[in-house]
């Protein structure tokens, strides 16, 4: 192609369309956290910085707020909490107490909810070991193994055998056959071969369904396959139809404050840094909304019922993860050194969370030594030997200094499960 005619469409492209995040909103959002700024502090005064906080009131309003907008919809629903969404006991714990289930998708998340005493867990995720499967079979009464392929079948019906008990199963239908995303289930044209190779092993039940769209900003992904499946249990036969008891749909719902991101994370950053070209609004902030949970439950509940219970009549299971653990976890730092009016260092790094989030992702650093609704420039970096160590690129407050306590609002998603000893020690863990 000449340049004379993809030259225009990359400078429209790197000139942004991404929405900017609305000042209101995260006024308001910072505004919250500063009004309790006297409990995080208190905090410190038994336990010093860095620490993560959980705060298990926010966990339980969460778990209350999802059954609520979900409950009254459908006639028969259970939750399931995503472990892998964070992965610390307590979290689970709390979430066992408010009546979740637990979703699991590994031997090691397994084992820690048996010891916990999950009543209910379901076992997920692709490439279960013998030694994986053998440990859920001998805990029946309290597992549902969700079968990934023909082969975990395969695998799976001789343990049954060897115990002499039933194993209650259902089978994830992947909801991308082509992409990287096929590496999760069977397509759904496989379902009836799937049943009929189930029969080869009388101790496996079949008896359920499930299927998991990620990163879910509004509820279309998942109708979108509903209808999908709706059309292929409306042309089963109806013993077929019969035999299943339960549809289980997946988590991914995103938080309501929906994505914030930092100039790198959105399509024109990245063409930007993909040239090598200096960055463009770096101190400008950007919003992909998202769905409240009560707008995702009215949604996929009329979906559910037009497509999918007109055809069968079972239990609707849900496996929400980041919407329920995102706000309940708070990150509490200090700053180390002052090398620069715009460049602080703080006494962790961010293996704390296992990963450059803040390179993308925005989060608005807030200094509960000095408060203050203004957003200054400042780099606030970590303690690694690394320059990807960011926290952030600015922070709300009236300065900083040596000694300040910083706080990184609402890390309770994949940050606590993907933290990594790496250089530095990983901070303890305090609740509420």
């Amino acid at each position: 192609m000449d340049p004379s005619e993809w030259l225009p469409m990359v400078k429209a492209k790197m000139a942004g369309t991404s929405p900017l995040l609305a000042p209101k909103q995260l006024q308001a959002f910072v505004s919250y956290y500063f009004d309790r700024r006297d409990l995080y502090l208190d905090v410190l005064k038994t336990h010093p910085a860095p620490l993560y906080l959980q705060e298990s009131s926010v966990l339980r309003a969460r778990a209350a707020q999802m059954k609520r907008a979900f409950e009254h919809r459908l006639p028969e629903v259970a939750f399931y909490f995503a472990v892998k969404s964070n992965n610390h006991p307590h979290v689970a714990g709390v979430l066992i107490d408010e009546g979740f289930g637990l979703d699991v998708s590994s031997g090691q998340e397994l084992e820690s909810a048996l010891f916990l005493g999950a009543p209910d867990i379901v076992f997920s995720g692709p490439g279960k070991t013998l030694q994986e499967l053998r440990l859920a079979v001998s805990h029946a009464d309290r597992v549902v193994i969700l079968i990934d392929s023909f082969g975990e079948l395969e695998r799976l019906g001789p343990l049954a055998a060897e115990v002499d008990a039933t194993i209650r199963c259902g089978v994830r239908l992947t909801v991308n056959p082509t992409g990287l995303w096929r590496k999760f289930g069977i397509p759904m044209t496989d379902l009836p071969a799937f049943m009929d190779a189930v029969r080869r092993y009388p101790r496996v039940h079949l008896s359920g369904l499930q299927f998991h769209t990620s990163w879910n900003l509004s509820p279309a992904p998942q109708i979108a396959f509903i209808r999908e499946l709706g059309e292929m249990l409306a042309a089963m036969p109806a013993e077929a139809r019969g035999s299943i008891e339960f549809i289980d749909i997946g988590g991914g719902y995103w938080p309501e404050q929906g994505e914030w991101l930092q100039a790198a994370g959105t399509p024109e950053g990245k063409l930007r840094d993909a040239l090598d070209l200096p960055a463009g609004g770096v101190d400008a902030h950007f919003h992909l909304p998202s769905t409240p949970i009560e707008g995702f439950a009215e949604a996929l509940s009329d979906a559910i019922r037009t497509h999918l219970l007109s055809s069968v009549s079972c239990r609707i299971c849900l496996e929400p993860g980041r919407w329920i653990c995102n706000d309940a976890v708070q990150l509490l730092l200090s700053v180390v050194d002052k090398k620069a009016p715009d460049l602080v260092i703080t006494d962790a790094g961010t293996n704390t969370i296992g990963w450059e989030r803040f390179e993308t992702d925005y989060f608005p650093v807030l200094n509960l030594t000095r408060p203050s609704p203004v957003e200054k420039p400042c780099h606030i970096l970590g303690s690694l030997c690394t320059p990807h160590d960011v926290w952030g690129y600015t922070y709300f407050g009236s300065d900083i200094q040596p000694g300040d306590i910083l706080m990184i609002p609402t890390q309770g998603a994949y940050t606590y499960s993907l933290r990594q000893t790496f250089i530095k020690p990983l901070p303890c863990v305090i609740t509420l």
